[in-house]
């Protein structure tokens, strides 16, 4: 086995861009426990608000949680919620933005995949069935590369 190094990616000659970051994540539940997030009538009390926070924290403390990220300046965190009429399921969307010598991908996921967590601790009383699902980044601009948006 050879002596694999591990090391952060030296980003100083890399030019400051502005930078923007979206990910999605999805949370199945049971309609019974949909019903009652959206009533606000969860025993740990309003779910939303909660893990919205949660996921904008998590966005800050990102190289805190990810070994290899760089600490970035992040000018704006959004976590938005959709919950479809007849669905079973929460739609999570976190975009973040800021200028950097790098992407701010790592952070939109991170905020994400805390809130879907989030929501899962403050149900899981009622709902041990939910799933968190299709965790991913759907647009990034800036930088080298560009922008990417997922199909």
């Amino acid at each position: 086995m050879g002596t694999q190094k591990t090391r952060m990616i030296d980003v100083m000659a890399k030019k400051e861009t502005e930078r923007l970051a979206i990910a999605k994540a999805r949370i199945n539940m049971k309609k019974e426990t949909l019903i009652l997030i959206r009533k606000e009538q969860i025993p740990k009390g309003d779910v939303l608000t909660v893990a919205q926070m949660a996921g904008i924290m998590a966005a800050k403390r990102t190289p805190d949680l990810i070994p290899l990220c760089h600490p970035l300046l992040l000018t704006s965190v959004a976590v938005d919620f959709n919950i479809p009429g007849k669905g079973d399921f929460i739609e999570i969307t976190a975009t973040v933005k800021g200028k950097g010598k790098t992407g701010f991908e790592m952070e939109a996921l991170t905020a994400v995949s805390v809130s879907a967590l989030t929501v899962y601790d403050m149900c899981k009383m009622l709902d041990k069935s939910m799933g968190i699902t299709d965790i991913r980044l759907t647009k990034k601009t800036g930088g080298k590369s560009g922008t990417y948006i997922s199909k």
